[in-house]
């Protein structure tokens, strides 16, 4: 084996904050690095995790995983020196704390987002970084499916005319039972939002990235499900149900928005968590003067695209990605083959590693998460004052 590939590559040592779901995928992904990208520069190797559960659960996933060591308090593993990069996918209400310690510890970090409980929060991140001089990714990770790849592309390279309009979709079910438990997802001091945070900042990042910047906004916000049944002791789950006495949600079930584009377009964005009926029906439509293109999360290898056609009587076809649509050649070698959720997590570990290899962002950074969590706060603002509110200065920011 030559001193050129992969497994030779310098060690890039791991933390992980938090090992539930999210904080085993992200293991997975930095894990899978070298085996899709074996020009890598840097090898992720798994050395610790912080997670307060403490049940058998955590202890098997840690054996499972190849951790060497399992901390009960977070701050025992940002202390540790060595550790180069720490991934943070607890609750909200942590990821401003352990991500500014980190970066003041001189440790890359890698956010689920929202990266803050809100904006003001995501900036003291995005500063402790930039002082730090080290790299931030979030995790906005549909913007890493080739089909998203491509449909920016062609927006970038005028193949749909003039943007006109804008439809994203984020809705999901699995706030939709009444019995669900009232966990820290309900309370403003641990969440910082309901649906704004979880998936409406996924979905303006993803109008963000494939269209370009909002100038300006108006949303409505509601709350359907206002009172949630208590949960004895501690429950991170979606499914978790409680059995106590009703207490109120402080946050909202639903956001719809109306967005002016820069260059023009109008959009809407309309998501909610109690959608029955829907799961995980996330997707984007753009509409052109002279094409359109619409894009699925739960059919991640697909765009459908109207183009070099005329724009009466126009029609769609169903373009499979295939390697050179984005990071597809990576994962599989022609289209019509599958990739996962995991896949674009591995996506988005790649570029970190990149990121910190060379001393250049790429993918998603905490800047974009910090115009994220602008463009939500935004929104947040318009929906109580019931007025369109003025963003065209965060992409300036």
């Amino acid at each position: 084996m030559t001193s050129s590939t992969n497994a030779a590559a310098t060690p890039l040592r791991v933390g992980v904050v938090g090992l539930g779901w999210m904080g085993q995928v992200h293991a997975r992904a930095y894990t899978r690095v070298g085996q899709h990208y074996l020009d890598a520069p840097l090898r992720p190797v798994l050395v610790a995790v912080a997670d307060n559960a403490g049940d058998a659960r955590i202890a098997r996933t840690v054996v499972a995983y190849g951790f060497a060591d399992v901390h009960a308090d977070w701050r025992d593993l940002v202390a540790r020196d060595d550790i180069d990069v720490i991934s943070i996918t607890g609750p909200n209400f942590i990821h401003r704390d352990v991500a500014v310690a980190a970066a003041e510890a001189g440790k890359h970090v890698w956010l689920e987002k929202p990266a803050g409980r809100n904006a003001e929060e995501t900036a003291e991140i995005a500063e402790a970084v930039a002082r730090a001089g080290v790299q931030a990714a979030v995790g906005f990770n549909y913007r890493n499916a080739p089909a998203v790849e491509l449909a920016r592309q062609l927006v970038a390279d005028g193949r749909l005319g003039r943007i006109e309009q804008v439809s994203i979709t984020m809705l999901a079910d699995y706030a939709a039972h009444p019995e669900g438990a009232l966990t820290w997802r309900y309370q403003n001091e641990w969440a910082g939002s309901g649906v704004l945070g979880d998936l409406v900042s996924h979905g303006i990042d993803l109008g963000r990235y494939v269209v370009g910047e909002v100038e300006s906004l108006v949303c409505d916000t509601a709350t359907f499900i206002t009172e949630r049944p208590a949960l004895s002791g501690a429950a991170f789950a979606h499914t978790a149900r409680g059995t106590g006495a009703l207490a109120r949600v402080e946050n909202e079930d639903y956001a719809g928005a109306l967005l002016r584009f820069a260059g023009g377009a109008r959009g809407s964005l309309t998501s909610s968590r109690v959608a029955v009926g829907e799961q995980c029906t996330y997707g984007i439509e753009v509409h052109g003067d002279t094409g359109s293109l619409a894009w699925d999360f739960r059919r991640m290898g697909e765009l459908q695209v109207c183009l070099d056609q005329e724009v009466t009587d126009a029609s769609y076809a169903t373009h499979y990605v295939k390697a050179g649509d984005g990071d597809l050649g990576a994962f599989q070698p022609g289209s019509g083959i599958a990739m996962s959720y995991d896949d674009l997590k591995v996506v988005e570990a790649h570029r970190l590693v990149r990121s910190i290899a060379t001393g250049t962002p790429e993918g998603a950074t905490i800047t974009d998460a910090l115009r994220a969590a602008r463009l939500v706060d935004a929104m947040a603002e318009s929906a109580r004052e019931r007025r369109w509110v003025d963003t065209a200065d965060i992409s300036a920011s």
